[in-house]
């Protein structure tokens, strides 16, 4: 009689525990920080049973975004959640973005703010390469195909006048792999659009030390021309920002550019389940930023100064969150 009673119980309770949300995070190339910060996410909301989420290693944003537009089934209580730059999140959303001209990511809701990712343009002293225009004749990585690494730094060769063609060797590689190269000397620079610090980078400024170099930063004025074709493509989401000589042992503070990183989810996602997002993640916030340090950009208020900045709308069960916070109206 009891254990008819125990199964009866785990009969009535299984519905209830078969509808908690799949949460599918997807994240970005091992070495870069939207893996790390895509996986101690996931770790958070599990531990706070939020959602059933599960990190996957993907080639970034855009991957992220087409995932979330084509492999979310509410029928199947499965959603794809997107890291993803500002940048890309707007040309995926408005259809700008080659790959969404047919199908724009239209059931993108922003949920909140993450971190700024810096334009990195990674080279080392005895390159002697010191401006974007020094790219020429050299062996360069302009990131993974069609990533928004790659994109960014299309625009910023198109600012500073610097055709892909004028490389003596033109590489597509993620983070980690550029920094080989570069380590290797196979290769004399690459672009990267990450966190900072991003990890890669980090190990690579090591590793050059021990073999007397030094890593280099092309830093890149916000006046100038270089910056202002990226500013102007995108306004408001592109914007200065300076890596101080710390972050990974350069001479001297790099000035350049940044883009924001958001968490979007599908606008299917019950709003029970992105408030609770919402709420795992802010209170678990010395967490995240102890497991991720690119996560001390990662507030509430980031998340409140983002609202009405992004023609994407952001989630009823995030506003409702930044809303009892008392953060929007």
């Amino acid at each position: 009689m009891k254990r008819s009673l125990i199964l009866l119980a785990l009969l009535l309770l299984a519905p209830a525990l078969a509808q908690k949300p799949k949460v599918v995070i997807g994240t970005g190339s091992t070495g870069g920080v939207f893996f790390y910060y895509g996986t101690a996410l996931a770790d958070i909301l599990n531990k706070a049973g939020a959602v059933e989420a599960q990190p996957v290693q993907t080639g970034g944003s855009y991957d992220n975004l087409q995932l979330l537009r084509d492999r979310t089934n509410p029928q199947a209580n499965t959603f794809y959640c997107a890291l993803t730059t500002t940048d890309s999140a707007y040309v995926a959303y408005t259809g700008e973005e080659p790959r969404f001209k047919e199908r724009p990511a239209k059931n993108q809701r922003v949920l909140f703010y993450m971190y700024p990712s810096f334009i990195h343009l990674v080279t080392t002293e005895k390159s002697g390469i010191k401006v974007v225009q020094d790219l020429k004749g050299k062996r360069v990585s302009t990131g993974q195909p069609g990533s928004s690494t790659e994109n960014l730094a299309l625009l910023v060769l198109q600012g500073a006048g610097v055709k892909p063609e004028s490389f003596a060797k033109r590489e597509r590689l993620p983070v980690a792999e550029g920094a080989k190269a570069l380590a290797e000397g196979t290769l004399d620079a690459f672009f990267w659009v990450g966190g900072v610090p991003t990890s890669s980078i980090v190990e690579l400024s090591q590793t050059l030390a021990r073999k007397g170099d030094r890593i280099h930063l092309v830093p890149i004025d916000p006046k100038s021309t270089t910056a202002q074709v990226a500013m102007k493509r995108f306004p408001g989401l592109v914007e200065p920002y300076k890596v101080p000589k710390g972050v990974y042992n350069t001479r001297t503070d790099v000035p350049g550019l940044a883009t924001g990183n958001i968490l979007v989810c599908p606008d299917t996602l019950p709003a029970e389940a992105a408030y609770a997002i919402m709420k795992a993640t802010f209170e678990n916030l010395d967490t995240l930023r102890t497991a991720v340090a690119a996560a001390k950009d990662t507030s509430l208020e980031a998340a409140a100064k983002l609202y009405g900045k992004l023609p994407i709308p952001f989630h009823p069960g995030a506003e409702r969150y930044l809303k009892e916070k008392g953060l929007v109206k």
